[in-house]
């Protein structure tokens, strides 16, 4: 059961993925417990009637009694049953409120699920509308729907599960949620942050102040109307409601002390204004930039990429300018530059490796060669160079001639054994393996990085802003 790629009318939209482990429930049996789960997503209230569920190899009515069937040809076919089982797996998919409708929230879930499960394993999506924000629940079964493999929960699955969402919200002109760092992350509960005392005493102040009392003393008074202990001596202090300590005034700051208080009063210095921050300049960020403009159906630059090429092209390029934390085009052609470097070394390294393994082996083969033939060529020399001699033993006398030249070409003092050759080989040999190992690691990271770079200057190009930056930068 497949369906066709479309492209929502709608603003953009990012999705949230959660993969949960589902089990049986101590008390209930499996029957129960998938009745459960499955009955809760289904739920007629939550799905406008039951409209909005889909199913992929069952019948939403009857996927229970299907899932289990499945169950029931693993045992039968592998014998294999295993404790604290997990029965089936459950994705929650949820969109930002008022983004995206129902019927393309429930395509966005059966999209994702038929692409995670590639088609192996059964599954109900269930679109609810009863929050604010609208999400999917996806049920998919554990067994394969031809009951011979489980699936298995792999390490960062989770992770995989919300790249393949993104993929699918790129490619349908949605936006995804930009991965922030840890620092930044918002927690679970947000609380507003508290007002000091400190912050509270110094508005206060100012309030008196703006008043305009004719002393300082006119100034205490009102501090004191608005409820504050004043506590005189060689410091002033206050202490307001709730406060359970005095604090001074000089520890307010340099404009909230005695003395600056008092040349305000006098008219000596002005009250001020609070230092308020401004917001930094925001730079240019390639993947919001590429983000937005697929976003937008009218630019020039989708127009154009959505002729030349296709929609999963260019959000493949996306998924790796994140993955690989480039959001310039300064980053972009810096990477590429790294990548190509790194390539070329390693495979100068193999060459001279290989050229190193070539001589290590002629050398080995002219010492054997000039030791079985140097008894030969000894009687050759003393025979006076006999031409006669040289004819019976052509083979002998021509190897061991050979060998003498390559030694000669050496211009070494002595000549290494075939042990110590032995020993270089191997170690030229494990260099090798390992330039060749990092070689495919570093072709396959050069060959991505100049893809990507070619599809975002094809996808920027003929546009006269963009081609000013690219000018300008790369």
């Amino acid at each position: 059961m497949g369906r066709r790629s479309r492209i929502f009318t709608q603003g953009g939209s990012m999705a949230a993925t959660r993969l949960i482990a589902l089990h049986i429930n101590k008390g209930r049996t499996l029957a129960q417990c998938l009745a459960d789960r499955v009955g809760y997503s289904m739920n007629i209230e939550k799905t406008d009637k039951g409209r909005l569920v889909s199913s992929y190899a069952c019948d939403p009515r009857t996927c229970c009694e299907e899932f289990m069937l499945s169950k029931r040809q693993y045992y039968h076919s592998t014998g294999r049953m295993y404790k604290n089982e997990v029965i089936a797996y459950q994705i929650r998919q949820s969109f930002k409120p008022g983004e995206i409708s129902p019927e393309d929230a429930n395509w966005v879930g059966y999209e994702l699920a038929m692409r995670f499960t590639k088609g192996k394993y059964a599954f109900i999506v269930a679109t609810h509308t009863d929050r604010a924000h609208i999400h999917n629940h996806i049920i998919f079964n554990s067994t394969s729907i031809d009951g011979t493999q489980k699936f298995r929960d792999f390490k960062k699955s989770g992770l995989a599960l919300q790249k393949v969402s993104d993929m699918i919200c790129l490619e349908n002109g949605l936006s995804v949620i930009e991965p922030k760092p840890k620092s930044e992350r918002a927690k679970r509960t947000d609380y507003p942050k508290r007002n000091s005392f400190r912050n509270v005493i110094r508005e206060d102040i100012r309030n008196c102040i703006r008043k305009k009392p004719k002393d300082f003393e006119e100034f205490l008074r009102f501090m004191a109307e608005l409820g504050y202990e004043v506590k005189r001596g060689k410091n002033i202090s206050f202490k307001g409601k709730g406060q359970e300590r005095f604090l001074r005034m000089r520890s307010l700051g340099e404009n909230y002390t005695e003395e600056a208080v008092t040349e305000i009063i006098a008219g000596k210095r002005d009250l001020g204004t609070e230092l308020v921050q401004m917001p930094k300049a925001q730079t240019f960020n390639l993947l919001i930039d590429i983000q937005a403009r697929m976003a937008d159906k009218m630019s020039p630059a989708y127009r154009r990429w959505a002729t030349v090429y296709n929609l999963k092209q260019m959000s493949s390029t996306f998924m790796f300018l994140r993955e690989n934390h480039i959001e310039s085009f300064e980053d972009l052609d810096k990477r590429t530059e790294e990548a190509v470097q790194k390539f070329n070394e390693l495979n100068e390294s193999i060459k001279a490796s290989e050229k190193r393994l070539a001589e290590i082996l002629a050398l080995k083969k002219h010492i054997l060669n000039y030791h079985k033939t140097k008894d030969a060529y000894v009687t050759y020399r003393k025979a006076g160079y006999s031409r006669e001699f040289f004819e019976e033993h052509r083979q002998e006398i021509t190897l061991h001639k050979a060998a003498k030249t390559a030694f000669d070409q050496l211009s070494v003092p002595k000549l290494p054994t075939i042990r110590e050759l032995n020993e270089e080989y191997d170690r030229v040999l494990r260099r090798k393996k390992q330039d060749f190992a990092q070689y495919r690691m570093a072709k396959t990271e050069m060959r991505g990085v100049m893809r990507a770079k070619q599809n975002v200057e094809l996808f920027y190009k003929n546009d006269l802003e963009s081609s000013m930056m690219l000018e300008e930068i790369l």
